[in-house]
């Protein structure tokens, strides 16, 4: 019994020490942004300065706002050790269902037949890189169950129809991908690389995806974001 309670205690020796190390020592903007959020979910309306609003533009960049909200956690942030994120997470502060998701740029959008809350758009020719092709990935757009706020004008199986800046996509929701664990109410929006061959590559990934900070002209990436709040200068 106690070499049990002794490998348990040791264990949350270890792992309260890479926590404390990765998150409030190497990475401590990670826990600056978490507390961040959570303040804003709780009271979206004390910090109305925080929230970039749909359809706006910062200055030339080339992509439009795709969502109200609080641009909560960005590229390559941190949640936990080897953990890297792959895009952006836009928190409404609103119920599930009711923040629009609109396309931030021209292109082709596709929606697998399984996908319950998300849709990709293919960009023939990457507006930064002209003659490279990338797409625009949309997620979380349905309740916890897994029920659909993505536009019924998309329905599973979509393959390549073409929609302009600012078309609806859908709706903000709290899926998380597993049925009755949501997670908070956002949008996750990414800029996925191709593959070579006409496809988009695993999103999850970060090396296939890109910095978004030129697409949308503010420091979306961690590892340079200044400690001001992420809105169009």
């Amino acid at each position: 019994m106690k070499k049990v309670l002794f490998i348990i205690f040791s264990g949350l020796i270890i792992a309260s020490t890479i926590f404390v190390y990765f998150f409030l020592i190497k990475r401590p903007d990670s826990t600056v942004r978490l507390t961040r959020v959570m303040d804003w979910i709780r009271n979206p309306g004390k910090n109305p300065e925080w929230a970039i609003k749909v359809g706006e533009r910062c200055g030339d960049a080339p992509f439009s706002m795709p969502t109200d909200g609080y641009i909560g956690f960005l590229w390559d942030d941190s949640f936990r050790p080897g953990h890297h994120h792959s895009g952006l997470d836009i928190f409404s502060g609103t119920e599930i269902g009711i923040t629009p998701i609109h396309a931030t740029y021209d292109g082709f959008l596709t929606r697998e037949i399984d996908w319950k809350s998300t849709v990709i758009i293919r960009i023939p020719s990457d507006p930064l890189q002209p003659g490279r092709q990338i797409w625009t990935y949309y997620t979380h757009m349905a309740d916890e169950k897994g029920n659909s706020f993505v536009s019924e004008d998309f329905p599973p199986g979509t393959s390549e129809v073409f929609v302009k800046a600012g078309t609806l996509l859908g709706y903000q929701g709290n899926y998380s991908g597993t049925p009755g664990n949501p997670t908070g109410v956002h949008l996750h929006f990414s800029i996925v690389k191709d593959d070579g061959n006409g496809q988009f590559l695993n999103e999850t990934i970060i090396e296939n995806t890109i910095d978004p900070s030129p697409y949308f002209n503010i420091t979306l990436n961690a590892n340079l974001s200044p400690p001001e709040i992420p809105v169009c200068p």
